[in-house]
């Protein structure tokens, strides 16, 4: 990978020994804008970040790197606080924009930076509807190019500064890989006729956005807190609340300060003593010491709400389903799952479980009454209304 010759001022080549990466550090507004406007003349620009949410309370992107021919760049938004001169480039539909798993980056770039693209392409996504067993970003590379990615760096804290250059350069390297792997996998799709599928999809991928928790309870978040009785959901709402302050306060992710699986224990058994608290050996003996008296105080509050008060669970009434709509639903299923193997890819990318029960439920006679379900996208239509239809007229 090389460098365009039209260097900006404070242009910086480096070589990483290992990788032989050749890339461009920017950070300074000036060298943004410079790089903006050679990027804009480039019709795929590959691009993937870099955060640091094993490290920190609230996560940021850390790094944005961007590759197209002949350039690779990465961006460190910590030192430029402005980003706002990307936003036109991310906008435009005439630049196809590549990641791999993609939905995390849009969430991130949106939440910190407000930018929003248009004419993405997931190189994730497309693997998976060409029906690759592994779609992770290490696993595709090795089976297009041979090639495997070092490691080394994934899990460190990219918030850190100054950055050493192999990390840098480590960063550098999978946004480089990702335009001739886009190409191929289009490629692969278009021989398939399946490009036009991952388009698509790739369009409502584009439109996600991170999800707000609106003051909501937290154990609407936790795993198995559904199977908790009242009072056991109140001690885990306690708990969460506290590992919440102690995090934001630490500046911790939520992980780093106690597990879920300690806290579902925790919960479970509800601990009014130290003794007992130890007993559980749902925690180690430093976050007892350090954290013991709090979470007693948070046990204890919770146990003596009155029951009057104590959080019900929300659960959501399935309806009653005829026997009629459960034999289309069986159906439908039988048919997409033929449709999967026969295609080889995943049954649920061709019909998810709730797309079919919207189906059977509605039970649509024409391929106009089938376009008017709100969650039959196009190309769903397109190859496989005439066959829904027609399995539909035989229950």
């Amino acid at each position: 990978m090389q460098i365009r010759q039209n260097k900006t001022r404070g242009q910086e080549k480096k070589m990483n020994k290992t990788t032989d990466i050749v890339y461009k550090m920017i950070h300074t507004r000036n060298e943004l804008e410079n790089f903006v406007g050679i990027i804009e003349n480039e019709k795929t620009v590959g691009v993937d970040l870099e955060a640091d949410s094993m490290y920190h309370f609230k996560e940021k992107v850390c790094l944005i790197q961007m590759a197209a021919k002949n350039i690779n760049v990465v961006i460190d938004p910590l030192v430029i606080k402005d980003l706002s001169t990307l936003k036109p480039f991310f906008k435009r539909s005439d630049i196809c924009k590549i990641f791999h798993g993609a939905d995390y980056d849009v969430r991130s770039l949106f939440r910190d930076f407000g930018i929003t693209i248009h004419n993405l392409f997931d190189t994730e996504l497309a693997s998976r509807f060409l029906g690759f067993p592994e779609t992770g970003l290490e696993a595709v590379l090795k089976k297009k190019f041979d090639v495997t990615l070092n490691k080394k760096f994934q899990r460190k804290d990219w918030s850190k500064r100054p950055l050493h250059p192999d990390m840098i350069a480590y960063a550098a390297a999978d946004a480089g890989y990702l335009l001739p792997l886009a190409k191929g996998l289009k490629a692969e799709l278009d021989e398939k006729n399946r490009l036009g599928w991952v388009y698509e999809e790739c369009e409502y991928l584009s439109k996600v956005r991170p999800i707000s928790a609106n003051n909501q309870p937290l154990y609407l978040s936790f795993k198995g807190a559904g199977k908790l009785d009242r009072r056991s959901l109140a001690v885990l709402e306690a708990l969460l609340g506290l590992r919440r302050e102690v995090a934001r306060k630490k500046d911790r992710p939520l992980f780093r300060i106690f597990g879920n699986r300690s806290l579902l224990e925790l919960a479970g058994k509800k601990p009014l003593n130290l003794k007992q608290l130890e007993n559980t050996a749902a925690l180690s003996p430093r976050q007892i010491s350090m954290y013991g008296r709090e979470l007693l105080a948070a046990l204890k509050g919770a146990m003596e709400l009155p029951a009057n008060v104590l959080p019900v669970y929300p659960r959501k009434k399935s309806p009653r389903v005829s026997l009629a709509v459960a034999g289309r639903v069986k159906a439908l299923r039988s048919w997409r799952d033929k449709q999967g193997q026969k295609l080889a890819i995943d049954p649920t990318l061709i019909c998810t479980k709730a797309l079919i029960s919207t189906i059977a439920v509605q039970r649509p006679s024409t391929l106009s009454e089938l376009a008017a379900i709100p969650e039959m996208k196009r190309w769903q239509r397109k190859e496989f209304g005439r066959d829904i239809v027609r399995v539909l007229r035989n229950e």
